[in-house]
């Protein structure tokens, strides 16, 4: 179901083209793209049954976008208790789910005393080591397997987080430095800086740890900085072979924010980066839109040649985007059954990792195979049980 991967991608110069092709290019650069998914998958098309777990919500940075991070003091603001995460945990398990996204934001100590001392109160360095005994307690309580978010990790605590974690994720977001500038929507963000994501990105390559990252469209960035980013995922991944999936994600406005009222990213402009990612990265990676940041969409993207659905939870909202709701997951399997694919689930750590030895921790991988079939996708007799 996944072959050894041949396609070496196509050049910058030519994805710098594509990423503007209308007419008849478009058409022919959606044909390309589905061609190689097909390569990679045929008609299945994959998703995760998740819990999301929001560890804290404060965070050093000030995303313009962003209305998950809050500052202490806000009514808002909230780090979960170890009874919490497992009550969500738990409510997951019981409804079919086998993967918790971990979501936090990045090492908000640093920035607030009062967290700080938290923290220490509770015996703790750092919000990564609360993060790591959550994942543990949850993996040991639950059998659910961790996947978390952290943002920037060096590579000591990804070392921290590497035996509790299936997988680990963080959005490139951009390659772009001009968004760090002031009225641009990383001014602020320490840990936005490109060079210092792309440093995680190798980390998670040195240390063999599946990973997932993406880009995120439409916040100030020229569609030949999200080629750039994107070959620049591929150059990091083709040294190390451990970027499990690139996500292509549109921004969306919210009230509130510095982009309230900033222009979103059209389904069309989607699926063409889509495609392009495609292109780029052949048929090496799995390539996802999330299904709920772009309503009735869903085949326009399967013909742009992605071959994954993300996480989808059947129990907590999207927490970075909570005014976007998951779709059903019936919903979803109707939408991808129509466009001629079917649906699999799939684990936090996709088969071509959970099924090799040497890349998730071994007691997850064992807690992981009484889920799966022949194919390392979790058996149809057990999804969403």
């Amino acid at each position: 179901m996944f072959p050894t991967p041949t396609d070496t991608g196509i050049s910058r110069a030519e994805a710098y083209r594509l990423i503007r092709a209308a007419g008849a290019e478009l058409l022919d650069l959606f044909q390309r793209a589905s061609r190689l998914r097909d390569a990679r998958t045929g008609p299945v098309i994959t998703y995760s049954r998740k819990v999301f777990i929001p560890l804290t919500n404060l965070c050093r940075d000030r995303c313009g976008y962003c209305t998950f991070a809050r500052e202490p003091g806000d009514g808002l603001a909230h780090t979960m208790t170890p009874e919490e995460v497992l009550r969500v945990a738990r409510a997951g398990r019981a409804a079919g789910c086998k993967e918790a996204l971990f979501s936090l934001g990045d090492k908000p100590e640093l920035r607030y005393p009062q967290y700080r001392e938290w923290l220490e109160k509770r015996g703790l360095r750092s919000t990564i080591e609360y993060l790591q005994a959550m994942c543990r307690l949850v993996f040991e309580e639950t059998g659910l397997l961790p996947h978390a978010n952290p943002g920037v990790l060096t590579r000591e605590e990804m070392l921290e987080l590497q035996p509790v974690n299936a997988s680990l994720g963080m959005m490139l977001e951009t390659a772009s430095r001009q968004l760090l500038a002031r009225g641009e929507a990383h001014f602020e963000c320490p840990d936005k800086v490109p060079g210092v994501r792309l440093s995680s990105l190798r980390n998670a390559g040195e240390l063999g740890v599946p990973f997932t990252t993406g880009i995120l469209t439409g916040i100030g960035e020229t569609p030949e900085e999200r080629v750039d980013a994107l070959v620049a995922i591929r150059e990091i991944h083709e040294q190390y072979g451990h970027i499990q999936e690139v996500i292509v994600q549109n921004f969306r406005a919210k009230p509130g924010t510095q982009f309230a009222a900033r222009p979103e990213p059209s389904a069309l402009d989607v699926a063409r980066t889509a495609a392009v990612a495609r292109l780029i990265l052949g048929n090496r990676v799995n390539l996802q839109v999330p299904p709920n940041l772009t309503r009735d969409s869903y085949a326009f993207y399967l013909f742009a040649g992605i071959n994954d659905w993300g996480g989808i939870s059947p129990v907590t909202k999207d927490f970075i985007n909570p005014e976007m709701a998951w779709p059903e997951i019936a919903q979803l399997r109707s939408a991808t059954s129509e466009a001629g694919f079917t649906l699999r689930e799939r684990l936090a750590a996709y088969p071509e990792y959970v099924c090799s030895s040497g890349w998730v921790p071994e007691a997850l991988r064992r807690g992981a195979q009484a889920w799966l079939d022949e194919t390392g996708l979790v058996a149809q007799d057990r999804e969403g049980a």
